[in-house]
């Protein structure tokens, strides 16, 4: 297994580049399948109403439901007052397992933190390198885990890199993704600090080719067990919380045959155990 833990996908709004206008999956899908990429993570384009972007998202990973699975784009500002509701819709309706924020969009509030613990599911929040605010989050929110892609800049600024690190040693409920990390030597060193269970695979495909920045793992030169951590098992592990409670909840209510309707809950439980 292998999963992509970051690719845009649906089609966004704003016609001022390629992020606001079209994430087409079409190509992305062809260099993953070669690339032996198993799952991927969807989360929406920049849009002007996120709620009509997740559920095209939520539409796209239906259609492989095996393979695919959604986080819910919100708007710190736009949405304020129905950040919970938008995150329940996501959760209950569409499946999805996590949050997507973007400094771009504006900072990360309380609310979205807040309906990320009432539903145990990640954060993935792109700070742009403002890697001075995870020291908050991870204090204030120390029971909800914070995806922070990039090594905190997408923008190659080595400071902020540097300072993502310290965070990813210190504190156990943040972690990175790989996607568009250039400074290879940086990613190396944040690996050797905070160790392979801190680092996601990703590759902000479909903008990016998903196998070139696969690649950049197989140069890590990684022991397979670090390497399925950071290929798929971290993932896994940082989604299961929510999993369990699932899995209860189907155990419980649900015929024995109901019970392995969800491949992530199976997935998820044979990593962490």
């Amino acid at each position: 297994m292998i999963i992509d833990c970051h690719c845009h996908a649906g089609s966004g709004d704003g016609l001022t580049g390629p992020w606001d206008t079209s994430a087409p999956l079409d190509r992305y899908v062809e260099r993953a399948r070669e690339a032996g990429i198993t799952h991927t993570v969807l989360f929406a384009a920049f849009h002007s109403d996120y709620a009509v972007a997740n559920r095209e998202v939520a539409e796209i990973a239906a259609r492989e439901p095996g393979r695919y699975f959604g986080f819910a784009f919100v708007h710190a500002e736009r949405d304020r007052g129905r950040v919970k509701g938008m995150v329940a819709e996501a959760v209950k309706r569409y499946g999805f397992r996590g949050i997507k924020v973007h400094r771009y969009d504006a900072r990360i509030s309380r609310e979205i933190c807040e309906a990320a613990r009432a539903f145990s599911i990640p954060v993935l929040y792109d700070v742009m390198g403002e890697v001075s605010s995870v020291e908050l989050l991870a204090v204030e929110y120390s029971d909800v885990n914070f995806i922070i892609p990039h090594l905190g800049s997408f923008a190659d600024d080595w400071k902020a890199q540097v300072a993502l690190a310290d965070h990813l040693v210190r504190h156990p409920n943040v972690f990175t993704d790989t996607a568009g990390v250039r400074r290879f030597d940086l990613l190396e060193r944040a690996l050797e600090r905070a160790g392979p269970r801190k680092i996601l695979f990703g590759s902000d495909g479909p903008w990016l080719h998903p196998g070139v920045e696969l690649a950049k793992i197989a140069a890590l030169h990684l022991s397979p067990a670090s390497e399925h951590m950071v290929l798929a098992g971290n993932l896994l592990r940082l989604i299961s919380a929510r999993h369990r409670r699932a899995k209860a909840h189907i155990t419980h209510r649900a015929a024995p045959q109901e019970a392995i309707l969800d491949p992530w809950i199976a997935a998820s439980h044979d990593a962490t155990n």
